[in-house]
């Protein structure tokens, strides 16, 4: 399939601490602009597919505290703190509100801006995320991380020779390896950081680590949720990060959706939870979605309720 030519950047905000770098698409595009945090172990690559599907659209996606070239930003690390982060960012661009787009954890970042600067996001689209997210059953809280993220937490301690040993150990991941293409070849180059023969992931596993353990509800979070007054949009993925198991099941979503207002949940056909952002097929589903919300944020008020 040929890929449209789409303007691309990066970028530097200023933040706590330093700068937080990232990418923007379209850059010089008008209307509605999304701005799109990634998962706990990914970087702002993860979205090049989706913006694909949003011509026009000015697409702002950053690399969270602790992950890709913001990686030398010091601590606080937690979700209150990448929210803020998020705030900035749509200061840096002198953005009002945005359609605010979640993958994974990032879900759980949009959610936290949305909840603390409800002024500056007119919907959200949370991508397999943002829901919360139990330990699995007999695992210990500490634990959950290690059995939940798998290979993905794994390489954080682990040094590569080059940058083809680190496109061997993610071919052999079995939610990427059988659906490899050029973006997911990207993504992995993009993410390593050092010198031949001393790479390794770009991904702090401090902020890993305090990450992991503040996506199961508590804290106050499943209040902010629940206390959401904008139209959200939730999209599962029906095999999880190991290809296998989902991240939430059929059950899981209305459980922890019933009572949230202005909430509509998808089925994504046949993707795991890194394809649903990362293959042609994940994000011929989602995109229609936020091309929905991005329509919506546009409507005179009233008019664009759920």
């Amino acid at each position: 399939m040929e890929r449209a030519v789409t303007a691309y950047r990066t970028f530097r905000a200023p933040v706590e601490g330093g700068e937080l770098a990232g990418g923007v698409w379209n850059p010089d595009a008008d209307g509605v602009p999304i701005l799109a945090p990634h998962g706990i172990t990914a970087t702002h690559l993860s979205w090049p597919l989706i913006v694909e599907r949003l011509p026009g659209t000015r697409f702002i996606a950053p690399d969270l505290r602790g992950r890709g070239r913001s990686n030398a930003l010091p601590s606080p690390f937690g979700m209150p703190a990448q929210a803020e982060d998020m705030l900035r960012v749509l200061d840096h661009f002198e953005i009002d509100r945005a359609v605010v787009v979640g993958h994974s954890m990032g879900g759980f970042v949009s959610v936290l801006l949305a909840a603390m600067h409800p002024d500056r996001v007119s919907s959200l689209v949370l991508v397999d995320g943002g829901l919360p997210i139990a330990p699995p059953a007999g695992v210990a809280a500490q634990d959950a991380a290690a059995a939940t993220l798998g290979p993905a937490l794994t390489r954080l301690t682990m040094e590569f020779a080059s940058r083809e040993a680190y496109r061997q150990f993610w071919l052999a991941h079995p939610a990427l390896g059988p659906y490899w293409n050029a973006e997911m070849a990207a993504y992995v180059d993009y993410d390593l950081d050092g010198v031949e023969p001393h790479l390794h992931s770009s991904a702090d596993p401090n902020a890993i680590a305090e990450n992991s353990l503040q996506m199961d509800g508590s804290d106050g979070y499943s209040e902010a949720l629940h206390s959401l007054d904008l139209p959200i949009d939730f999209l599962r993925a029906p095999r999880g990060l190991l290809d296998a198991a989902p991240l939430y099941t059929p059950a899981d979503v209305a459980r922890e959706t019933a009572g949230i207002p202005h909430i509509r949940t998808h089925e994504v056909q046949d993707v795991n939870h890194y394809t649903i952002v990362l293959s042609d097929r994940g994000a011929d589903q989602v995109a229609p979605v936020i091309s929905a919300q991005l329509v919506r944020a546009t409507m005179p008020a009233g008019e664009g309720t759920l």
